[in-house]
């Protein structure tokens, strides 16, 4: 047994030496790409997409998301060959909107916390940064309404979305639950974790923070305190992980938009979004969701927004499949220009992978 395994290994040596080569091949050939778009964007979100849809559907011993976690590192580390690219993101470190950034670029970018969503919505209208993350909705909790608000402001538009598998854990230095009398997280999380802290500590006070990173520092600062967060975050401020996976519903995810400059290319897994008015009497919002029907085209999501610009009026945000230069998509958009008293795309770009 000893020989065969011995024999393996030397198997996986030169393995390992054939992929470095490999990826040294690979990087090359990334440089040279980087040279000849002259100065063009490294972070192709369609390309990437497409790259990683395509590993991800070959059959072997790794599960799909595996492969795809590798091969997000190799296109990572490449890019960093042509551009270094900084991303703003709500903190502070340790963040779920930090693990997005990290699950969608990889290690190779400078990930730059704010203080608020929006901060990161300055910092990519500044240009301090080329591209802000942002959370916009989650699978329990539902949407993050200033992220809608900002975003029917912004000129920046989505280029990529990212879904995110919240695990949520309870943090402490306390070495158990019954040494805990105050809880932090954000509110969200809070709401995600109710029933298992009505079972398991229905007397600790539970305290809102504007961030789960947050919560974790004031934990780790205070006796008798613990905090909801991710395992990034206990890491980080040297907290013990108490229970683990205590959400509520255990399907729950978090979506995050990218946005930036970009106008990603059509790539046949596409979503576009999009915002707009209804003129205040009755059928008027049945009248303008009639071109999706008529045309084909799926809504994946539909979400009212008060208006800021008039009382009792309200802003209509709609996820539809396709992107907007697809033939079925740009029909009824072009129907709903004529309809809508407003309407912006917000962006079209392709489906998250999981």
């Amino acid at each position: 047994m000893a020989d065969e395994i011995e024999k393996l290994r030397r198997d996986i040596d030169r393995l390992d030496d054939e992929l470095a080569a490999l990826l040294d091949r690979r990087a090359q050939l990334a440089t040279r790409i980087g040279a000849l778009k002259g100065g063009g964007a490294a972070y192709r979100p369609e390309r990437e997409s497409e790259i990683l849809r395509r590993v991800s559907e070959r059959k072997g011993a790794l599960p799909p998301e595996r492969v795809a976690a590798v091969f997000r590192e190799i296109i990572s580390a490449c890019r960093g060959l042509e551009e270094t690219i900084r991303i703003a993101y709500l903190g502070p470190q340790g963040t779920f909107s930090e693990q997005a950034v990290r699950k969608h670029f990889g290690q190779a970018v400078d990930a730059l916390p704010t203080a608020s969503v929006d901060e990161a919505f300055r910092r990519g209208e500044s240009g301090a940064v080329q591209f802000a993350v942002v959370p916009v909705e989650n699978s329990t909790e539902g949407t993050v309404g200033r992220t809608l608000d900002l975003l029917l402001q912004t000129p920046l538009r989505i280029c990529a979305e990212i879904e995110l598998r919240i695990q949520q854990n309870l943090l402490s230095k306390e070495k158990d639950l019954h040494s805990v009398r105050r809880v932090f997280s954000h509110a969200q999380s809070l709401a995600q974790c109710n029933a298992w802290l009505a079972q398991n500590l229905p007397n600790a006070e539970r305290v809102s923070m504007i961030s789960n990173a947050e919560a974790a520092q004031r934990a780790a600062a205070e006796d008798g305190a613990a905090a909801i967060a991710g395992e990034a975050a206990a890491e980080r401020y040297r907290l013990k992980v108490l229970a683990r996976s205590i959400e509520d519903n255990p399907n729950n995810t978090t979506r995050f938009l990218v946005l930036g400059n970009l106008e990603p290319a059509p790539t046949g897994h596409d979503r576009t979004s999009l915002v707009m008015s209804a003129q205040n009497k009755p059928g008027a919002v049945h009248a303008l969701l009639t071109p999706l029907a008529q045309h084909r085209v799926s809504m994946t999501r539909i979400e009212s927004r008060p208006s800021r610009a008039a009382l009792w009026e309200y802003m209509f945000f709609i996820d539809v499949e396709g992107h907007q230069n697809d033939e079925r998509v740009a029909a009824a958009l072009a129907e709903l220009r004529a309809k809508a008293p407003f309407l912006k795309i917000l962006g079209s770009y392709p489906v998250a992978l999981c």
